[in-house]
């Protein structure tokens, strides 16, 4: 048998093993690498390369601003030291991603030199090795006998495994960061593509020199659209997450809501930022239920975002109302809700102001851990617990348009 196929040999292995299973862009990254390693040995290929031929990436990647390719990187190199500690033990070639490059080498792996020399020798073996090799063929039967059952019970489990396996090493990887950051922020860490932050931009027409307002489909049918404006608020916002995202190790991949499609909902973790009337997305997807945004369309609150409360429980109004239009902001309110995606594995979380200082003030609430331990306890999850779905309310309080205190005024647990 040839070197190469040997080695493609186990990469295959790899690519069938427990360790791998489900994550399918890194199978796909292994696979890259492992045929370029092969076919051009002793050079790595370009991390442009790999963002754009495995990665989906677009021809305008720039690796200063997206380190997908370097993430991905050090997820695998994780794997890979994962497979070799456990079901990998035994093989007799190891795959490494070197450090600091993207060149996947082979590495063959000697076991038991002296069974070799066992296997080749003419002299009859005495009482005492003999014994040794009983014992090592029962050491050998019970070993694969036991990785044949944790094969089985491995597959039953990977997705409850990985997922534990993943918040154990966050939580390692960051022991300074707040307990409530971790079991808040969780479902968003420990899946195989960083999470997508959609940030809203309303429509406008007009320019800025002459004016602008929001695009009004029936008056504006042949105007010119300006879709790359947005708030203050979404602004300082993705900053915040930015941040928090960071102290936990992760990445996040920022889009404005024009650019972003239903497929991008299918396949990712979803942090959406600004109300649904900007992030027109947002109607298309799994809305919120116990709590809405409406746009008050007479009296003097025409054209302002109110906040409707579908069920009001005991002392809570059926409408939330900011600072009347006319008025310097003083008050505003917010929605925060955790939803199941479009596919149920992946999570979407709403974070939407009636103005883009409620949006504002929304993330800084669950980016902060005072406000983050508040929401736990009131929705009773333990530091080791679940957060499952959810819909609150929160109430702002704005000085000189700058949010400077937020109170949990209403709060859902969601049935799905």
């Amino acid at each position: 048998m040839t070197e190469r196929v040997q080695n493609l040999a186990q990469i295959e292995k790899l690519l069938s093993s427990h360790t791998l299973h489900g994550s399918e862009s890194l199978c796909k990254l292994l696979r890259y690498l492992a045929n370029h390693s092969m076919d051009h040995p002793g050079l790595s290929p370009k991390e442009y390369q790999i963002a754009t031929e495995v990665l989906g990436r677009q021809q305008d990647f720039d690796p200063h601003v997206d380190s997908m390719v370097r993430v991905q990187a050090g997820r695998l190199r994780t794997k890979l030291a994962e497979y070799y500690a456990s079901e990998g033990a035994d093989d007799q070639i190891m795959v490494e991603l070197l450090k600091g490059t993207y060149a996947l080498a082979f590495h063959p792996r000697t076991h038991g030199a002296g069974r070799n020399h066992a296997n080749t020798s003419q002299e009859a073996p005495n009482n005492l090795q003999v014994n040794a090799r009983t014992s090592r063929a029962w050491i050998v039967t019970v070993v694969a006998l036991s990785v044949v059952l944790a094969s089985a019970v491995a597959v039953a489990t990977d997705r409850f495994l990985n997922r534990k396996i993943a918040e154990a090493r966050l939580a390692s990887d960051n022991p300074d960061v707040p307990v409530a950051f971790h079991v808040f922020w969780k479902g968003f860490l420990t899946g195989p593509q960083e999470p997508w932050v959609i940030f809203s931009n309303a429509a406008f027409v007009g320019r800025p020199y002459v004016g602008m307002r929001y695009y009004n489909r029936a008056k504006d049918s042949g105007a010119a659209i300006l879709d790359h404006y947005t708030g203050v608020g979404e602004v300082l916002a993705v900053h915040a997450l930015d941040s928090v995202f960071g102290r936990l190790h992760q990445q996040i991949h920022v889009k404005r809501g024009s650019l972003f499609s239903l497929d991008d909902a299918k396949n990712n973790d979803l942090i959406f930022i600004g109300s649904p009337s900007e992030n027109l997305t947002l109607l298309e997807l799994p809305n919120t239920q116990e709590f809405a945004f409406k746009q008050i369309t007479s009296g003097p609150r025409t054209g302002t975002m109110e906040i409707i409360n579908f069920h009001p429980e005991s002392g809570e109004p059926k409408e939330f109302l900011p600072s009347l239009p006319d008025e310097t902001l003083a008050e505003d309110y917010s929605i925060i809700a955790l939803k199941r995606g479009l596919n149920p594995a992946h999570s979407v979380l709403i974070l939407a102001g009636a103005t883009t200082i409620g949006t504002q003030a929304a993330v800084e609430y669950v980016c902060q851990q005072n406000s983050l331990e508040e929401l736990l306890l009131r929705l009773s999850v333990s530091n080791s617990g679940e957060l499952k779905p959810f819909e609150a309310v929160i109430r702002v309080k704005v000085a000189k348009g700058v949010p400077v205190s937020s109170e949990l005024v209403a709060l859902r647990k969601s049935p799905q």
